[in-house]
């Protein structure tokens, strides 16, 4: 309507209207070559293009009569739509918009009144006369975008404009020139295509760079994405969001078929940003063929589109489409695809493909080591065995319940401890053992409430965790339990009669938290063993291992007092060549009254009766004069002492090393502190400023029994620790267990990347030593070397153990294992 309203008032009051015919038809091409997209900028769903039109304009406004400045820029209006092959709707508007916008346009300059030669006033009204066209342009997209999409879409166009704005005033400007150029001499049109085509080449260059830059940072942010949702389970929201943004596409797809325990993800990202989609715009027979025959499909306007792809997109909402192979070494563990690149007249090139094929490579190592790092926390929470948790994530989960418990309930605790399993292992083989272990954990599964968790927490016992109304509901459940494992097991042609001995414990009233209701779980246990198929509720008086700990206090600090304690030594060797580099202090407590007294009982006790500085000190000292006499006898050796989490605690501690340092003369690297990974690893920063302080006198910090509490590798990064020690459970199980294995290489191979030493606890047989050597692992104690050893005991080894004959004055003394 604007169109026709503004070409009817200029046919009546221009004269003349139409004149100029040849320069008309000359204006034409030239309008339509402007008219062609120079930048081309995508918003939301609509591509933009920045283009020259003004130049041509400002021209035809100057030289030509008013309708046939609108003639000839409708006609390459019209010519330049039918390049772009556009939908009618979208073509026939932005015809009639440039009609508009031009006839508009001369009507504003024919108000202006009559101006001669080529001055500022002239000037002025050309560029009055282009910005009105400028402006109707921009006013019309504006707000067709915001009556289809949205005022927020129209908006987000209306933000970007100024580039535009600024371009057309730029356009303007050099049209301008062109008519002062014209107006000296018509042979100065040539300079200007001289120009124009140098600035075209030098654009076209830039805009390469433009775009190969745009797509190395997006990529750089795309990796980084990645790596930074890998740990927290948000890998495949990160990955499709960039995919998309990346390859400006309408629609981004993940497809992996099941595997194993993972079930099929079809996700797809859309650009109006509402999440992620469980269905895909291209057919699934589409995604078997890329996967059957591990090769990238692409269909659009820019490819050679086999038939067989032809077929399988007929029918869909597909403009242009790649899909690409993820392949994890020679197998296609699915496929990454993008749909429709955004813009009606964009589409997806072949140039398109190598980066895409990038993007993938990437992204399937990404979710392959994602579903690794799922493997290996799972395999670490669950018995590889039964499949159930194992003990840890029943602690785990054991600690959440007693966090959360509603009033009236208590969450219980059942022990199920397999009796005589080790007769059916010497009688009938381990195999046997395990076949009764996995139907136990069957029955188990089977019979316990939905909401139990049901876990092993080792050898032949079994764990069952969940809310009841009363302790005595958790007696009658575990007793109803028993019975179910009673009933007879038939394996091929030998039944088998099992009973349990099993115990009971329950919050709030056995324990506070989920260590200790474990502990007095086992008593309960422990106890019922002794009455044949008896179901044991914890009590009291089953603690009697706690009131001995209690009697050992004032023992203890007489011990302290005139010395009763010993410090044994523990060798510690390189795997490869078994060449000694150290020595674990271990005190020992031989009590006349109370006989050998484990190192967790009087530890414990040191801890809770304020003895702990007293008893660190001694073995402290103990390690240090040592060395101190081994140093000077021409044998240095590094030592190395265990601290109580507690001991991190206090301020004064690391003053006090290096007093004991300095007292005995000893180099502060030949001392390592090691602190038990929950002592370390406790979830607050409380340790850290200590541990530095410690790093900062030279001592080195090892992790002690790494693996047996929550924390991760990741963790260690921000600690200034220099060794792990994996845990003596993780290595003694390594050759049976393929998850210990997997775990101990874990811990290896990353500790490595983080710069940290490996030092494996619990080396027992030839086995494990060759494992360990196979994996990368350089250090190890335990028995396959020696027992922890008093001082004399420990010269005696080392006398019956060197070979004179292969030691020099700058190496470590090598050492023959002997059993």
């Amino acid at each position: 309507m604007l169109a026709v309203v503004c070409t009817t008032v200029l046919a009546v009051v221009a004269r003349p209207a139409l004149d100029e015919w040849p320069l008309t038809l000359v204006m034409v091409p030239v309008m339509v070559a402007a008219a062609l997209p120079a930048i081309n900028v995508v918003v939301r769903r609509q591509a933009l293009g920045l283009t020259l039109t003004e130049i041509p304009l400002v021209v035809a406004f100057y030289l030509l009569p008013p309708l046939s400045v609108v003639l000839a820029y409708t006609l390459a209006a019209l010519v330049a739509q039918m390049r772009r092959s556009l939908a009618p709707v979208k073509f026939w508007f932005n015809v009639f918009r440039a009609a508009a916008a031009t006839s508009l346009a001369s009507l504003v300059l024919m108000a202006i009144p009559d101006l001669e030669g080529i001055g500022p006033d002239v000037w002025a009204a050309l560029f009055l006369a282009t910005s009105v066209h400028t402006l109707v342009t921009l006013a019309a997209v504006i707000a067709v975008i915001s009556m289809v999409q949205g005022w927020q879409a129209g908006w987000e166009v209306a933000r970007t404009s100024p580039p535009a704005l600024l371009t057309a005033t730029v356009n303007v400007a050099v049209g301008l020139l062109i008519l002062i150029t014209v107006e000296a001499t018509t042979w100065g049109v040539l300079l200007f295509v001289v120009f124009g085509a140098g600035l075209v080449w030098v654009y076209r260059s830039y805009t390469q760079f433009l775009r190969q830059h745009r797509t190395l940072n997006d990529m750089y942010g795309l990796t980084r994405a990645m790596t930074e949702s890998g740990q927290d389970g948000t890998l495949v929201d990160a990955l499709l969001g960039r995919v998309r943004a990346l390859m400006q596409a309408e629609y981004a797809t993940l497809w992996m078929p099941a595997q194993g325990r993972y079930p099929e993800v079809l996700l797809t990202a859309s650009d109006d940003g509402r999440g992620l989609l469980d269905v895909a715009m291209t057919p699934a027979a589409l995604r078997e063929c890329v996967r059957r025959e591990s090769r990238a499909v692409t269909a659009g306007a820019r490819f050679t589109v086999d038939d067989e792809t032809r077929t399988a997109l007929r029918d869909q909402p597909v403009k242009d489409v790649i899909v690409l192979p993820l392949r994890s070494g020679q197998a296609v563990i699915g496929t990454l695809e993008v749909v429709n690149r955004l813009g009606d007249t964009n589409h997806f090139t072949p140039e398109d493909v190598p980066i895409f094929e990038t993007v993938a490579a990437h992204a399937a190592v990404a979710l392959e080591n994602s579903r690794l790092v799922d493997r290996l926390r799972h395999d670490a929470y669950h018995d590889a065995l039964t499949k159930l948790p194992n003990r840890r994530r029943i602690t785990a989960a054991l600690d959440e319940a007693v966090k959360i418990r509603a009033p009236g309930e208590v969450v219980a605790l059942l022990l199920f401890d397999v009796d005589r399993l080790r007769e059916v292992n010497e009688s009938l083989g381990h195999s046997a053992g395990d076949k009764v272990l996995v139907e136990v954990a069957e029955r188990l599964r089977s019979h316990s409430p939905s909401s139990a968790l049901v876990g092993r927490a080792g050898g032949d016992e079994f764990l069952v965790t969940l809310r009841l109304e009363s302790a005595d509901a958790a007696l009658e459940l575990a007793a109803e339990l028993r019975e179910q494992i009673r009933d007879e097991m038939v394996f091929d042609a030998l039944t088998l009669d099992v009973d349990t001995a099993v115990g009971v414990a329950v919050y709030p009233d056995h324990g506070s938290d989920a260590a200790l209701l474990l502990q007095r779980v086992d008593l309960a246990a422990t106890a019922a063993k002794s009455v044949p198929g008896s179901v044991q509720l914890f009590n009291a008086a089953l603690e009697s291992r706690s009131m001995r700990r209690l009697g050992l206090a004032g023992d203890l600090r007489r011990a302290l007092d005139d010395g009763s304690l010993e410090v044994y030594f523990q060798p510690k060797m390189t795997l490869r060549d078994r060449r000694l580099v150290g020595v674990e202090c271990l005190a020992r407590w031989e009590d006349p009254t109370h006989g050998t007294v484990a190192p967790e009982d009087f530890v414990a006790v040191a801890e809770h009766t304020g003895q702990l500085g007293r008893l660190t000190e001694f073995v402290l000292r103990e390690g240090l004069r040592r060395s101190r006499d081994w140093t000077h006898g021409g044998q240095p050796l590094a030592v190395a002492v265990n601290l109580s989490a507690r001991t991190l605690t206090d301020q004064h501690f690391p003053a006090r090393v290096q007093e004991l340092l300095d007292e005995y003369g000893v180099p502060p690297q030949w001392l390592t502190l090691e602190i038990k990974e929950a002592g370390v690893l406790d979830g607050t920063d409380r340790p850290i400023p200590t541990l530095r302080r410690l790093r900062d006198l030279g001592v080195r910090l090892s992790v002690d029994d790494f693996g047996t509490g929550d924390s991760s590798l990741a963790h260690l990064r921000r600690l200034p620790v220099h060794e792990v020690k994996v845990d003596r459970s993780f290595v003694q199980g390594m050759a049976t267990d393929p998850g210990d294995l997997a775990i101990v290489n874990a811990v290896v191979t990353l500790s490595q990347q983080f710069g940290l030493a490996v030092v494996a606890e619990g080396v027992e047989s030839e086995l494990t030593l060759e494992l360990l050597q196979d994996i990368g692992c350089e250090i190890g104690q335990g028995f396959l070397f020696s027992r922890p050893l008093p001082y004399e005991r420990l010269e005696a080894w080392f006398g019956a153990q060197v070979d004179p004959e292969t030691i020099s004055d700058t190496e470590l003394p090598r050492l023959r294992a002997v059993l």
